[in-house]
């Protein structure tokens, strides 16, 4: 027999929501544009955070997180980003990387990195990207080669996100042959001599201050290694999974914020006569938006499901990946029409959400990565 569906909240997780929620509303929404022109998070804001629990829902008590299930992660994520869209990549980073050093590194070695991140007083990076790799994760040409008790790492990571706010990163490297099978991922804390970055100047999400790392003979213990030696590439494909589902609530939380919104000013503003949603041409788009909005909503929550089952939901999780970031996109954008001329300025958030959630169909897994990964499950590896 198949497992009954349950689409309620708990009373736990309804005062989890409502004050993730109601912190957003408070002391995000109101310097959204801020954090923008800083290109960063001010740490006072993120230690408040994790004075409250919000971050690291999901991480075991051991690690100074609440130890409940993906769902309830979710569902406060998304109550975050509807204030501030920028906010969900920060914890989209911790999730994964909560998941990587939980399940594969060293207990007493992630421990003091892991609960530094929930209490907000440590910010993670994922450096996996590289200049000539893109889409193609498994080629990596930064190495790392060992030296008695330590690893030496050398080369360059582009497109990581927080890269000169992080406090510690997550780095894979090439430690044996060419393919996925000769990758080792590593704790290293930017601090560590070597280690330089740089911040791009980008169209969108910048408080998330997307940049480069580079290493340059950058010496790690190898206590710091994170699972076995070269099996660091099955490590982060696997936390993927998780996060891809993370990443479509963060961007349908800012749909969902904009349609609201504009459902309540189309109501208000009046054109011959009539509320603007009297006319079709503009609650039919509306309700289209919302109509998808809502079933893209329940595909992320059923793939967080999924995970918490100890279900497979590979497919799932890329069609997360690829559907809601651009459908956020067209969402939004629709809003950003109905709202007429004063919403194409900088005084309305509509241009900001339209550029931050652009980010989100290039990284972390482009679309047609996606529907190659979605294909290959479906067909066989071999037939696509």
């Amino acid at each position: 027999m198949s497992p009954s569906l349950n689409f309620a909240i708990d009373a736990e997780q309804q005062a989890l929501v409502e004050m993730a929620q109601q912190f957003g509303e408070r002391r995000l929404a109101p310097f959204y544009k801020q954090r923008e022109r800083e290109g960063a998070f001010d740490r006072d804001t993120l230690r408040e955070m994790g004075e409250l629990g919000l971050f690291g829902i999901e991480l075991s008590e051991d690690y100074g997180g609440m130890g409940l299930d993906c769902v309830t992660a979710g569902l406060v994520l998304e109550a975050l980003c509807r204030s501030d869209y920028n906010i969900g990549q920060l914890m989209v980073t911790m999730s994964l990387t909560g998941h990587i050093l939980s399940h594969h590194g060293d207990p007493d070695i992630i421990a003091p990195w892991l609960r530094g991140m929930v209490a907000g007083r440590c910010v993670p990076a994922i450096a996996l990207t590289e200049p000539g790799g893109g889409s193609d994760a498994a080629n990596l040409t930064l190495k790392a080669h060992r030296e008695g008790d330590t690893y030496i790492l050398d080369g360059e990571k582009t497109s990581t996100s927080f890269a000169a706010q992080a406090d510690f990163a997550v780095v894979w490297a090439r430690t044996g042959g060419p393919g996925p099978k000769g990758i080792s991922a590593f704790l290293v804390p930017v601090d560590t001599p070597g280690v330089s970055t740089g911040t791009f100047d980008d169209l969108g999400g910048r408080a998330a201050g997307r940049g480069t790392m580079h290493f340059d003979e950058v010496a790690v213990p190898a206590t710091h290694l994170i699972g076995a030696e070269n099996q660091g590439f099955v490590q982060v494909m696997q936390g993927f999974d998780y996060s891809r589902a993370l990443i479509g609530l963060q961007c349908l939380a800012v749909a969902r914020q904009s349609l609201d919104e504009t459902w309540a000013s189309a109501a208000e503003r009046q054109s011959m006569g009539k509320p603007l949603t009297a006319h079709q041409g503009v609650s039919f788009p509306l309700a289209e938006a919302d109509t998808h909005v809502e079933a893209a909503r329940l595909l992320c929550q059923k793939t967080l499901w999924l995970n918490d089952q100890g279900l497979p939901h590979t497919t799932e999780a890329a069609m997360c990946k690829w559907w809601a970031p651009k459908l956020a996109f067209e969402t939004i954008q629709t809003c950003l029409l109905i709202n007429g001329h004063g919403a194409y300025t900088e005084e309305m958030p509509y241009e900001q959400r339209l550029r931050d959630v652009l980010g989100l169909q290039i990284g972390d897994g482009t679309a047609q990565i996606m529907k190659l990964v979605i294909a290959r499950q479906k067909a066989g590896r071999k037939s696509v």
